[in-house]
């Protein structure tokens, strides 16, 4: 088993935005043949490098823009860097967008195998792990229901439920514990402890820092797309309160 579950070797990330309309598909092709296209440049990230050992529980804070979520989807694999590399030894399980890996026209039912079969996970195991997925997102008869007509909370439970069952080595999980009503926040809560006691690797972006304190042993600072701090979530935690606080003043 490898000691590291996640190396990042100083990865970038460069979005492009256009500083003009462009009113059809016909008209970007004809702008770009004749370079005649302005567009601005923008580093979600620049140069970030983190090596993540086997069991670490890594929360990601920061503002707004500051890069969080584009490093999760890197991670992940939903994005690739324009810069730099990340290996990733092990399954992920990612929580990002509620319901992103959703077939809308699919039934909760079926959509349970589709990301089950997405993560890796054979139909025997998800089989002997079906009940139990669909006890936990606590939507009964709804689980026969087409997801299109699902709310976020309904995919939010959904989408949890099948990435903290099907035992994944990373979970990766974007403010997805402030979703749904409060007993299910206190039970999605409480299975994150779980999968943390038995040395799951965690990376969560919260903006609510006694949550990050409470499940995290590490926390990742980020500030425009540059790392800021990373150590021990109690002192990086409170290295950004003081940095609010004076941002405030």
């Amino acid at each position: 088993m490898h000691p590291v579950d996640i190396e990042i070797d100083r990865v970038s990330m460069k979005f492009r935005f256009f500083t003009e309309r462009v009113d059809s598909l016909k008209e970007f092709f004809l702008r770009a043949v004749k370079k005649n296209i302005r567009f601005t440049e923008f580093y979600a990230l620049k140069s970030v490098s983190l090596t993540i050992h086997r069991g670490d529980r890594i929360g990601i804070i920061g503002k707004n823009g500051a890069g969080k979520s584009t490093l999760l989807k890197i991670i992940a694999g939903v994005m690739k860097p324009t810069e730099g590399k990340v290996t990733v030894y092990g399954r992920v399980a990612p929580l990002l967008e509620l319901g992103a890996g959703f077939d809308p026209e699919l039934t909760g039912a079926e959509n349970i195998y589709l990301n089950g079969a997405i993560l890796g996970k054979s139909k025997r195991f998800l089989d002997e792990k079906y009940q139990e997925i669909v006890e936990f997102s606590e939507l009964g008869d709804f689980i026969h229901t087409p997801v299109k007509n699902y709310s976020s909370g309904m995919r939010a439970r959904l989408g949890f439920s099948i990435a903290t069952q099907v035992d994944p080595d990373i979970l990766i999980v974007d403010e997805i514990l402030g979703v749904g009503d409060e007993s299910f926040r206190e039970k999605s809560t409480a299975k994150m402890m779980e999968l943390i006691e038995n040395g799951r690797t965690v990376l969560m972006v919260s903006h609510q820092l006694m949550l990050i304190q409470k499940l995290t042993n590490k926390a990742l600072w980020l500030h425009d797309g540059e790392v800021k701090a990373f150590g021990p979530s109690e002192e990086v935690c409170e290295m950004y309160r003081e940095f609010l606080k004076s941002e405030r003043q």
